[in-house]
Formats: structure tokens, C-alpha cells, sequence
């Protein structure tokens, strides 16, 4: 729990009765590696904070999934758009490893920005931080040619190329896993 709080005043300062109504409604989870969090159709009842482990947030298709995103140690993740809006998701999440998550309810952070100070600011760069990820990736693909997608997880998400199966990495920056092959074949 003190990841959280670590992660937390790194945003803003947060009092020892803010601390205590915060903490007391996170809830421990412990998730085995390929564990599916959330299903296609469920709408997300949480918002996550990772204290160990790694997740990815994906399409399921017959032949090859559609990966978009990864969270990792340290980070909050969700199936944010289905979490805020408390509709079913049109995407899933699942653990690639192990995984310890500090979890909150919808309901339970409601109830934190109503009682809270810090409630709505760390709300609001929680979702300016999603937004900015998202934003830079969807720019990238427009932009960028694949080989140049790869090369900058090396300098952008470092723990993307240490802790992803290539298969995962390869959907992630909109190519098969053969064409991932060839290109780091030709980059190193």
C-alpha cells in the first residue's frame, strides 16, 4: 500500500485523513499469470493500482488478438472508458504474469471524491496521464512506420521489450509476428 502513497504525493499532498479514507477502501487481489480480469461484454468495476505484475488489454480474435495496451508495477489500470461510463467493455484484460492489484470499486471512489481532498485531483491526472499514453500511441501508428514503433518502446517503454511475449509486442505496434522477426533481424 505504500506504492500508493508514494504514487499519490508524487501528485499531490495528501493528508493523514484523506490517507486513511483512501486506504480503507482498497482491497488486496492476487491473480495468477493469464488470469482474465475483465471479460468482452462486463463492465469494468474497477480501478486498479498494480503492485506487482503485468496485464494487457486486448481484442480476442480467432486468429491473432488485438493488443493496445499494457500496465504495468506501479501504474493504476482499468478498463477505464467501460469504468467511467459503467458500461459493458469491448475489449478484455488479463495478467501476463503474476499479479497484486490494490483494487477500488466504482462505487468506492465516488464515495472518495464526495470525502476527499485529493480525491478529484488524483482522479483528474490519473485520466490527463491516460489520455496523453493513448493520444501518443494512436499518433504513432498514424506517423510512424513500424520499425520506428519498435525502436522507440527502447527509449519510451523500456519494460515492454524485457517483459512482453513478441507475439503481444507485434499486435501492440500493428504488425505480425514475422515482420517483428525481420525488423529486429535488420536492427541489430
Amino acid at each position: 500500500m505504500n506504492q500508493i502513497k508514494e504514487y499519490l504525493e508524487r501528485i499531490v499532498e495528501v493528508s493523514d485523513s484523506d490517507w486513511e479514507i483512501f486506504s480503507s477502501k482498497l482491497k488486496r487481489t492476487e491473480y495468477k499469470k493469464k488470469t482474465t480480469l475483465l471479460e468482452i461484454g462486463k463492465v469494468e468495476n474497477h480501478l486498479s493500482f498494480i503492485e506487482n505484475g503485468s496485464i494487457r488489454l486486448y481484442i480476442p480474435k480467432i486468429e491473432n488478438d488485438i493488443t493496445f495496451g499494457f500496465c504495468f508495477k506501479g501504474q493504476f489500470m482499468s478498463a477505464y472508458d467501460s469504468f467511467l461510463t459503467q458500461s459493458p467493455s469491448s475489449y478484455q484484460t488479463e495478467t501476463l504474469t503474476a499479479t497484486t492489484l490494490w483494487r477500488l470499486s466504482f462505487n468506492d471512489l465516488q464515495d472518495i471524491y464526495k470525502r476527499t481532498e485529493i480525491g478529484h485531483i488524483v482522479g483528474r491526472v490519473t485520466a490527463e496521464n491516460l489520455f496523453l499514453m493513448k493520444s501518443q500511441r494512436e499518433q504513432s501508428l498514424l506517423n510512424d512506420t513500424a520499425e520506428k514503433r519498435y525502436l522507440n518502446l527502447f527509449t519510451e517503454r523500456p519494460q515492454l521489450i524485457k517483459e512482453i511475449p513478441l507475439k503481444y509486442l507485434a499486435s501492440y505496434i500493428g504488425v505480425t509476428p514475422q515482420a517483428l522477426s525481420r525488423i529486429r533481424k535488420r536492427i541489430s
